[in-house]
């Protein structure tokens, strides 16, 4: 057994949702937060920016004693996973490849869509990894830059949000997917939404559970779950004030919860 907390780290809050799937299969384990709300977005910056910034997470995340560490967000999973596990000893879980897989089952046709911030879709690590699998299939990407936003302000389910949903997948529903992959954390707050826009014969991927059971699968076959308990401790951080996190955790979470503000530029 391992009685150490694992790490999550995000741009921001959208990683709220990859805790949540973490706690349904993973109850008793103890989970340390970070969400680097005063750099947020990471979709919009530069690969080299953004590996720099999840350096840091990483950092402060192993000054927190974690077992493991989960990189909660797209972007920074499609761009600098492989720097990072080069740049540390720690077990590294992105949420890109767990995504893929569930894309690949969950398509009928064939005909798959992706949508993810900026930085994700110009990395097209979603869409080299699915032909990598499945020669066959077509991929068809959009970036979807404002639903990151629209989520951090808690704007899921307005006119606004509805607007931005259609503008953005319409091109994808008229190419005939029947997959979307939400390629980015940030996405299933609007999931309701995105679904209503793109109808109920397009099945909805949400990367979050998937990465949670392959979370799962390596902690069990190396000894290191943590010792049964009613309930594992969790722990919250930022980099700025974050104004909707409680309100978000006690959607995600069902339990409200106000994070500590750190200083990440330290680490």
């Amino acid at each position: 057994m391992d009685n150490r907390p694992i790490g999550i780290f995000d741009s921001g809050v959208g990683g709220l949702t990859v805790v949540k799937e973490i706690v349904k299969v993973l109850p008793q384990e103890d989970i340390v937060y970070f969400g680097d709300t005063a750099r947020l977005p990471y979709g919009s910056k530069s690969k080299e920016t953004v590996t720099r910034f999840s350096a840091q997470d990483v950092r402060f995340l192993l000054s927190k004693n974690v077992k493991a560490i989960v990189i909660a967000c797209n972007t920074a999973s499609s761009n600098s996973l492989e720097s990072l596990r080069q740049m540390f000893d720690v077990p590294l879980f992105g949420v890109v490849l767990p995504g893929v897989q569930e894309a690949i089952a969950a398509t009928k046709n064939g005909k798959i869509g992706i949508i993810g911030t900026a930085a994700t879709i110009r990395s097209g690590a979603y869409a080299r990894l699915i032909q990598e699998q499945r020669p066959d299939m077509q991929v068809f990407s959009k970036a979807c830059p404002l639903f990151v936003p629209l989520a951090e302000e808690g704007f899921v389910q307005n006119t606004i949000a509805q607007l931005t949903a259609k503008e953005y997948l319409g091109e994808l529903t008229e190419k005939g997917i029947d997959a979307l992959v939400l390629g980015c954390t940030h996405y299933p707050l609007l999931k309701r939404c995105i679904g209503e826009t793109v109808g109920e014969s397009v099945r909805l991927v949400d990367p979050a559970r998937a990465t949670a059971m392959q979370l799962k699968d390596f902690l069990q076959q190396k000894d290191a779950l943590h010792a049964p308990t009613q309930e594992g401790k969790r722990s919250f951080y930022c980099s700025d004030d974050a104004a909707n996190f409680s309100a978000l955790c006690e959607r995600a979470l069902k339990q409200s919860y106000t994070p500590r503000i750190i200083d990440i530029e330290s680490y």
